[in-house]
């Protein structure tokens, strides 16, 4: 894909974005309905979650069929009628796809649990029970073991994720052929890319020794992230799909340094286009640990990013920008204000992500200031996850309230609930029963946002046309200013002596900046901006674009 780093793509969660049958669950036609909005938006690519057959114990990240789309989403003429609607609007496909592993529904699982002479056994990890348990202590990221026992083979299988998740055997060549050769097929029906699903765990060491157990980060990660043969695999994708498409490919990389996410995106290495990294996002995890009802502080914050942004540009890496996905709460109610200052808060947020360098991503609903779901019961929930945080929380001895709060801070689902189309019944998302239901009544919606000339998504459709057109938010070197300000974002972007700065204020306070002749003001979340003197007047979660 040509010009991919001035494009913003933006991102679907189909369950929840349109339904158009009433059956409460989002659909493909349902996309395709709402084309010429994320046309007028100015979305170039749109990543869509996964539609592949799937149980759904994971929200379609459980894959039962490579080859085939799931029924509650649609058929695979719908697919190809998505395609060809997004190719006349002169937009492109991702597909998000999962190759660390498949659902236990899939017929290469079935087969592999049949025997282990199966020639499928070894597309998966099988272990022999150690001293009659597990073969280590390695832990699920979903909480508990990440093996899980068979009787009638008495082996253990490795699932880093939900049990019903088996993680495929990289080694085995027959298994990676098979994915390269579907990779290839989806390539060749007229996809942009895929978003590769935790891609950087898909190579576990031999030996797979035991952790320390110490930490929540000491339970197994450091022994396959990044693992031994993860670069080698990548570059085989490339060599076999990739670069023979000219695909567009974006690698989740959670916990990843920076040093290993220049290894994967740099275009030397013929590895992956860009970098989808967490660490901006864990800023609120007190030592590493996500189930804790916990602020951040901003000094930490710009720190990551701006490490980030150095790091990447000096070895030749590429970022993908984000405040928020499928998989985090809703940015504005995490890192900003999502009742009082709402507006300001979605618009600063939009205005940092679109000055720095790399892709914008666009999480459906950012673009009207959607907000954190806050359940209030766990029968609410409907994300694996989520419940198996709480159950945990509440067997150590956690209030039924306290663990409730935690999930209301921290939990995936709140970035789940159905799209807000209009003032209909369900936000004229579905006709029927919503599969994931908001409890609080919401006037913000795509319908109202239209409606203002300068509003919330009035402010996206400006940003994405802006930055497409700018060098300098494209190839401009970084510099981070003011960085044990506990309260202001200050970063410039240069590019052949010409300057865009951004300042923007993390507070609920009025506060008098000094600053120098910065140039004109291009973007503004307040109506007007107050300068006077070389002092900028920022009020609560103010933020400004200058260019000189």
């Amino acid at each position: 894909m040509k010009d991919w780093k001035k494009a913003t793509v933006y991102q679907i969660y189909p369950r929840s974005f349109q339904d158009s049958n009433g059956d409460g669950v989002g659909d493909i036609q349902g996309i395709i309905s709402r084309l010429d909005y994320l046309k007028d938006l100015g979305a170039e690519v749109l990543w869509l979650n996964p539609v592949y057959k799937s149980p759904g114990r994971d929200n379609g990240y459980d894959i039962a069929d490579y080859y085939e789309i799931n029924p509650e989403f649609g058929t695979m003429d719908d697919f190809e009628q998505l395609l060809d609607g997004t190719r006349n609007r002169g937009m492109k496909i991702i597909m998000d796809l999962v190759v660390n592993h498949t659902s236990d529904q899939h017929e290469w699982f079935k087969m592999s649990r049949d025997s282990k002479d199966n020639p499928y056994h070894d597309y998966y990890i099988w272990k022999d029970p150690v001293d009659g348990h597990e073969p280590n202590n390695w832990k699920s990221k979903f909480g508990g073991s990440a093996w899980e026992y068979d009787e009638k083979l008495n082996q253990y299988y490795l699932h880093l994720y939900d049990r019903t998740q088996p993680d495929l055997n990289w080694r085995n060549p027959k298994m990676k052929a098979s994915i390269m050769e579907m990779m290839k097929w989806w390539a060749d029906k007229g996809i942009a890319g895929f978003r590769l699903d935790v891609i950087n765990n898909i190579s576990k060491p031999l030996e797979m020794p035991d952790d320390t157990l110490e930490t929540s980060m000491d339970d197994g990660r450091k022994f396959y992230t990044n693992g031994p043969h993860v670069h080698e695999y990548i570059h085989e994708m490339y060599e076999e799909v990739f670069g023979k498409h000219s695909m567009l490919t974006v690698g989740e990389l959670s916990s990843t340094p920076i040093d290993e996410a220049i290894k994967f995106t740099n275009p030397d290495r013929e590895e992956l286009t860009m970098a989808f990294t967490f660490h901006h996002v864990k800023v609120d995890y007190p030592n590493g640990a996500k189930w804790v009802k916990s602020g951040y502080k901003l000094v930490d914050l710009k720190k990551v990013i701006s490490d980030w942004q150095i790091g990447m540009q000096n070895g030749g890496g590429w970022n993908a920008l984000f405040w928020g996905n499928h998989d985090q709460p809703r940015a504005i109610s995490r890192f900003l204000d999502d009742n009082k200052y709402r507006e300001e808060s979605a618009k600063l947020l939009a205005l940092v992500e679109f000055g720095l360098q790399g892709t914008p991503y666009v999480y459906q609903g950012e673009e009207i200031a959607m907000k954190n779901a806050y359940f209030t019961d766990i029968s609410q929930y409907n994300d694996p996850e989520s419940i198996n945080a709480y159950h945990e929380l509440v067997e150590k001895g956690s209030s039924v309230q306290e663990a409730i709060e935690i999930l209301q801070q921290k939990s995936r689902e709140n970035s789940r609930l159905p799209m807000q189309w209009d003032s209909q019944k369900n936000y004229g998302f579905t006709t029927g029963s919503p599969w994931l239901k908001a409890i609080n009544k919401d006037t913000q919606t795509v319908e109202s946002e239209i409606a203002k000339k300068d509003g919330v998504l009035s402010f996206y459709k400006k940003l994405i046309e802006f930055r497409r057109n700018e060098p300098i938010l494209i190839d401009g070197n970084y510099q981070l200013l003011d960085e044990n300000n506990p309260d202001i974002f200050y970063f410039k972007r240069e590019l052949n002596g010409h300057h865009i700065s951004v300042i923007a204020n993390f507070s609920d306070k009025d506060i008098v900046y000094k600053i120098d002749d910065l140039g004109t003001v291009k973007f503004s979340n307040y109506k007007e901006t107050i300068l006077e003197n070389g002092e900028l007047k920022l009020r609560p979660y103010e933020a400004v674009l200058f260019q000189d």
